[in-house]
């Protein structure tokens, strides 16, 4: 049953014929976790709860950078350093205090994935990484869950339906993993602000016709978007027999196990403070944050913003083994890793998870 306020809000959508009461109920009714409250989760989020999914999980383990701000547009500078999916699940509370918002600040794993996926019909796919992508697809295989799947690179974007009434899986059009450092994220190459706004607006509109059982999903079809030249095209995605099927899920391993792209390239808070103390010499800590942000608060090292590193590579010390990077959050780290990995003779690594964790 509605409440009086809920029928005023959703007035103009439970008049489309193809929706009505029923369709409502239904997204009242529905249960979806979505992956990733980054540039693709926020525009997800917001557009889900407005039009009242009843239960919506949010799982993220990052925090808010400033470099998210001109795409991620749930966040305000106010929320630098927070936990994005607390912050993004007591905003969204405010947007539609009628929709059940559940937080899970944490990374989704192989030893996590089944516990937290379970509890929902339909799960959406809005991460930035290559293994999660793929450890999403087959748990949701495993466990007889449709996926939204969405992915942004520079100025293009795809939308796609995975797992859906006996359809394709992620694996029919991606069936390997990518090698690390293969295929840069859009930290590495970049992103347009307005493009995980269409992206994630068109994933939004796959869930909620998915929910209501309404219109023509886009399950066995992958839609590309061009956002510099206006081209929309869409190109059938059909089943493989390489690739994990629907009627195959008792073959399925118990455990899935994905190893994290570049984690042999990182280093956690405790083994940096462990080296640093026992090795100091062989260290060299390098902070790639802009010169503001490294006088504002840093944990020593040298300061060389990411976009200079290259040309100011002589400025490294040549007698230390081991070079670690630092950023906020451990984003721009990584990518220092990934831009200098066959111009240091060093050993590289990207302190996990940033600064942040040393507060």
């Amino acid at each position: 049953m509605f409440e009086k306020e809920e029928l005023k809000r959703y007035n103009r959508q439970i008049i489309l014929p193809e929706l009505g009461l029923a369709g409502q109920q239904k997204l009242k009714a529905a249960k979806v976790l979505v992956v990733g409250a980054g540039g693709l989760g926020c525009p997800v989020l917001q557009y889900l709860v407005a039009a009242g999914v009843g239960t919506l999980g949010i799982i993220d383990d990052d925090v808010v950078d400033e470099s998210n701000l001109h795409r991620q547009v749930l966040y305000s500078p106010l929320d630098l350093g927070l936990k994005k999916a607390l912050i993004a699940q007591a905003k969204l509370k405010l947007f539609n205090p009628n929709v059940n918002i559940v937080a899970y600040h944490q990374r989704l794993t192989d030893q996590n994935i089944y516990t937290v996926m379970e509890g929902y019909d339909l799960i959406i796919d809005g991460s930035d990484n290559f293994p999660t992508r793929y450890l999403v697809n087959d748990a949701c295989v495993k466990l007889n869950k449709p996926l939204v799947f969405g992915a942004i690179y520079k100025f293009e974007g795809q939308v796609s339906v995975f797992n859906y009434f006996d359809g394709p899986n992620y694996r029919d059009l991606f069936p390997d993993v990518p090698a690390a450092g293969e295929v840069p994220n859009c930290g590495e190459i970049g992103v347009i602000g307005v493009l995980p706004g269409i992206i994630g607006t068109l994933m939004a509109n796959e869930a909620i016709k998915i929910i209501c059982g309404i219109g023509e999903t886009l399950s066995g079809r992958l839609l590309c978007v061009d956002a510099l030249s206006n081209a929309i095209n869409i190109f059938k995605v059909n089943r493989t027999s390489g690739a994990i099927k629907s009627d195959a899920r008792a073959d399925l391993p118990q455990d899935i196990s994905y190893e994290p792209v570049c984690s042999k390239e990182e280093v956690g808070v405790d083994e940096l403070n462990s080296w640093l103390k026992n090795a100091k010499d062989e260290i060299c800590l390098v902070d790639v944050r802009e010169t503001y942000e490294f006088e504002d608060y840093n944990i020593g090292g040298i300061n060389i913003p990411l976009d200079e590193l290259v040309e100011r590579l002589s400025e490294l010390p040549a007698d230390k083994t081991k070079v670690v990077f630092c950023c906020q959050t451990g984003h721009r780290s990584k990518q220092a890793v990934y831009l200098t990995q066959s111009l240091i003779k060093a050993q590289l690594f990207s302190l996990s998870g940033g600064i942040y964790n040393t507060l």
